[in-house]
């Protein structure tokens, strides 16, 4: 079973419209006697054009620490503890977009309740797996990854697309390890289990996974 564009094909891009500039390139910092940073690629993704226009990142990653994030939703308010060691280029990546609003009033296009599936999947600002930040950059894994419940992770539509679009496991999820995981869920999952109680209207794969059967919106994410 695949995760398709975002998670559900092997189961999350507009195109870059303000390049980094002068200015910014002026504010990156030196690998040279600074191991807590850690270089990131983020590529331009043109084929896919932008409609909210979004500079990517600066590309260095603090690799130390944790941040704090809320996602505020329709349903409640999700706290994420995001793990910059285990993935320090999608965290900073996540942490940027939700600080330029990218994922303000945007709304989750995805859940998924199969036996071997339980997965929200957010972060498009279309809501139709194709919206992105414009850009994408490679994946974190090791390979050993597992994703429990209320584990927060990446999608994407295969290997080194990763973008915007992210998923929230809220009962188990029997995948490869090939989705770079940000962190976990400290307090909320109530609110996952609400949106799944609420059901799910079918998709192409079955009345197990489609959109909310009551939209998902997010209002935004919060980082400290």
């Amino acid at each position: 079973m695949k995760l398709r564009w975002s998670i559900l094909t092997a189961t999350a891009a507009l195109a870059l419209t303000v390049p980094v500039g002068a200015a910014q390139a002026a504010e990156q910092p030196s690998a040279q006697g600074r191991p807590y940073l850690t270089r990131c690629e983020f590529t331009p993704t043109p084929e896919n054009p932008a409609a909210k226009p979004v500079h990517p990142p600066l590309p260095w990653a603090f690799n130390r620490g944790t941040v704090r994030a809320t996602i505020e939703t329709n349903y409640g308010d999700v706290r994420l503890k995001l793990d910059r060691a285990n993935a320090p280029c999608a965290v900073h990546n996540l942490v940027h977009l939700a600080r330029h609003r990218f994922y303000h009033r945007t709304q989750c296009f995805r859940l998924t309740n199969s036996a071997r599936l339980g997965v929200l999947q957010c972060g498009d600002i279309h809501s139709v797996e194709k919206g992105g930040p414009g850009y994408k950059f490679a994946d974190e894994v090791t390979g050993k990854e597992t994703y429990p419940r209320g584990t927060i992770a990446m999608g994407n539509q295969g290997p080194g697309t990763n973008g915007s679009q992210f998923f929230i496991v809220h009962s188990f999820a029997n995948i490869k390890p090939m989705y770079t995981v940000l962190g976990q869920v400290t307090r909320g999952m109530e609110v996952l289990d609400r949106i799944v109680a609420n059901g799910i209207i079918p998709g192409d794969n079955g009345e197990q996974d489609g959109l909310p059967a009551k939209p998902v919106k997010i209002h935004r994410i919060v980082v400290r």
